[in-house]
């Protein structure tokens, strides 16, 4: 069998499985609510006959927001590491490069000498997509081992129908190493759920834990509801807290050997016994799909899709003088435009820096 039919024949064993997810969720859901209405009646029956409801309170759904004005941010006391953050003004650098749409966010970073290169809208309020899953990572890899064996349950598939599954099913047995590489190569939803699951106890548990780390690292603008990046009105960050969180990430050796690769396979113990599966990454900068700049190599990638959030990209990369740079683009409205701004924004990254590096530079290409 040739790659490509097995990579058709992977496809198509998704697929089956997540419409079988579907009906089992569909029957779940059926029963669900017959036994829910059985159960009114009966409260219905039981209680509320001979009480008086009390209307002399309107009712109304408040809508807290916590979100703050970052528009003239001052970056906060954090702690002894805040000092090596970079700090910036929200615009920066307008004549380097323009981006494709007014929808868009980015940034660029000199993130060994804490200095900004370009800077739009990095304080605005927006959806980060599958870039939640960075805080995912480090949260699982700040409280957990990766030989930690995860059995896959139907709560993890009680996704979105368009959400982005691989081949797991319900009862297949893993690593937390192998969840970990699913989620940041693949941007497996079910991965994030199980893992979630599994070092939080409960998923709300767990993005208690996601929302006190994003406090620790001085992430004032953000709010996670999921850990997966699936839309939610109250799911939101900023550019600057993407690369905050990037950033931290970044310091995990696991997470740069996971999140720069162009695919992984993954083994899994199920009902019918071992089996393998590969999944390619979804930064196409990684496939080969785009070309980045000449001399600029990717450290650590994370990629981001919602129709709220538009297509997200979020990089650590090395140019040809072994600096690192912290590069993060929002809301574009498709992937060529996110593509083709960030192979611009790139391209600023060899030209700041070689009149302050030894003559011995570290030369690299991808």
């Amino acid at each position: 069998m040739t790659t490509k039919e097995r990579h058709s024949a992977q496809k198509k064993s998704a697929q089956k499985k997540r419409r079988q997810r579907a009906v089992r969720r569909r029957w779940t859901a059926i029963i669900a609510i017959a036994v829910g209405v059985v159960l009114l009646l009966c409260l219905y029956t039981n209680t509320v006959r001979n009480r008086t409801l009390d209307t002399t309170e309107a009712y109304s759904i408040g809508n807290e927001d916590t979100a703050t004005d970052f528009s003239n941010f001052a970056l906060q006391s954090l702690s002894a590491e805040g000092d090596d953050l970079v700090a910036s003004d929200s615009e920066y650098g307008d004549d380097l490069i323009s981006l494709s749409s007014d929808t868009e966010h980015a940034l660029l970073f000199n993130i060994d000498d804490s200095e900004p290169i370009y800077a739009h809208g990095i304080y605005d309020k927006v959806y980060p997509a599958s870039l939640t899953k960075i805080m995912t990572a480090i949260v699982c890899f700040e409280n957990s081992s990766m030989d930690v064996t995860v059995t896959m349950q139907e709560e993890d598939f009680e996704l979105d129908e368009e959400a982005q599954e691989s081949e797991l099913d319900v009862g297949d047995t893993l690593t937390m190493e192998d969840l970990m590489k699913l989620l940041l190569v693949y941007s497996a939803n079910e991965a994030a759920m199980a893992i979630a699951r599994t070092v939080g106890g409960s998923v709300d548990a767990f993005v208690e834990m996601m929302n006190e780390k994003a406090q620790e690292l001085g992430m004032t603008g953000t709010n996670f509801v999921n850990p997966t990046g699936l839309h939610d009105d109250n799911h939101y960050t900023t550019p600057y807290d993407i690369y905050l969180m990037l950033n931290a990430a970044y310091e995990i050796p696991e997470f740069s050997q996971y999140s720069s690769v162009d695919s992984i396979e993954v083994s899994v113990t199920g009902t019918e016994g071992d089996s393998t599966f590969t999944e390619e990454s979804t930064d196409e900068f990684l496939t080969g799909i785009y070309s980045l700049p000449q001399n600029v190599t990717i450290m650590a990638s994370k990629t981001g899709t919602t129709d709220e959030a538009g297509s997200c990209l979020s990089l650590i990369v090395q140019n040809d003088y072994g600096v690192n740079y912290c590069a993060v683009i929002t809301g574009a409205l498709d992937k060529d435009s996110l593509y083709g701004d960030m192979i611009n924004l790139l391209s600023l990254v060899n030209t700041s820096d070689s009149d302050n590096t030894d003559s011995e530079s570290v030369s690299s290409t991808s």
